[in-house]
This record gives C-alpha cells, structure tokens and sequence, in this order.
C-alpha cells in the first residue's frame, strides 16, 4: 500500500523507472546490456532444460541437478547486465526480497553439496524444489502486487 501512496503522490525516489535504472546501471550501451542479459538468460535456461533432458542418463538426478542450479545461478547473473551487478545485489539484498533470497542462496549451495560430496538423490530433488520456489518467490518480488495475488490465489484454494 506503501508503494501505491509513493506513486500517486509523485514521491516515487526509491522506485524509478526500469530504463532510467538501466541507464544509470554502466557504462554499457542500451544495446550491449540487452544482449548480454539475452544470451546470459538464455544459456541459463538452456542448461536448466539440458539438465532435465539428462535426467535418463546413469547418475541423471546428480547431472540433473547441477545443470539445473547452475542455470538459474546464470540466469540470476544475466540480470546484472541491466541493473549493474551492485545494483542488483542491493535489490536482492532489499527487506522485501531477503527472506527469498536467503533461502535461493542456500538451496543452490545444499543442491550442489548433494550432488557433489554426498549424491544424495532425494536431497538433491529436494532442494530443486525449494530452489524453483524461492526462485519464484524472489521473481514474483519485482512484479508490483504479485505476491499479495498469489498469496490470495493459493488461500482460495485452500480454503
């Protein structure tokens, strides 16, 4: 309700607008930076769709997982391209996002631990879930009212 107050009344210096934020983000052209978050984001997403097609190889759950973590970790990189890699982790730092944030970080951390030292397979399926959640949830952050909507969609459902 906070933010809604700041907009309407023109007080709006925290939220400025996504390009006047880019453009004061680096040194970077407009173009290079869009190209750089595009082919970052897509890399990421790529490996995250090649670590599900590895599924069905021998040891495909520990491939699974790594290709998965390791292509959100890009993914979350390509956005420093737009904002500026200080920018960015002092947004995903912010009081708003630091419980998703913290919860990101870890599981990515324990997802590769269990791949890697202790090739646990249910850990590892497990904490690719918590990352795709607290993914979302970190996402759905940056979209204005969008975790107050699914806040409300999920309590509908269930009661």
């Amino acid at each position: 309700m906070d933010k809604l107050r700041k907009a309407l009344s023109g007080e709006e210096d925290e939220e400025k607008g996504i390009v006047t934020q880019i453009v004061d983000a680096s040194s970077l052209s407009w173009e290079t930076r869009i190209k750089g978050f595009v082919i970052c984001f897509v890399i990421g997403v790529f490996l995250s769709f090649l670590g599900t097609f590895l599924l069905f190889v021998k040891n495909g759950l520990v491939i699974f997982g790594v290709c998965y973590t390791l292509g959100n970790i890009v993914a979350l990189m390509s956005t420093c391209f737009l904002m500026g890699p200080l920018k960015q982790l002092k947004k995903m730092f912010a009081t708003t996002r630091l419980a998703a944030t913290i919860i990101m970080i870890i599981s990515l951390i324990m997802t590769l631990l269990c791949a890697f030292l202790w090739h646990n397979k249910g850990l590892v399926i497990l904490f690719v879930i918590i990352q795709f959640v607290a993914m979302t949830w970190y996402s759905l952050s940056y979209i204005p009212y969008a975790r107050d909507a699914v806040k409300k969609c999920v309590e509908g459902c269930l009661g």
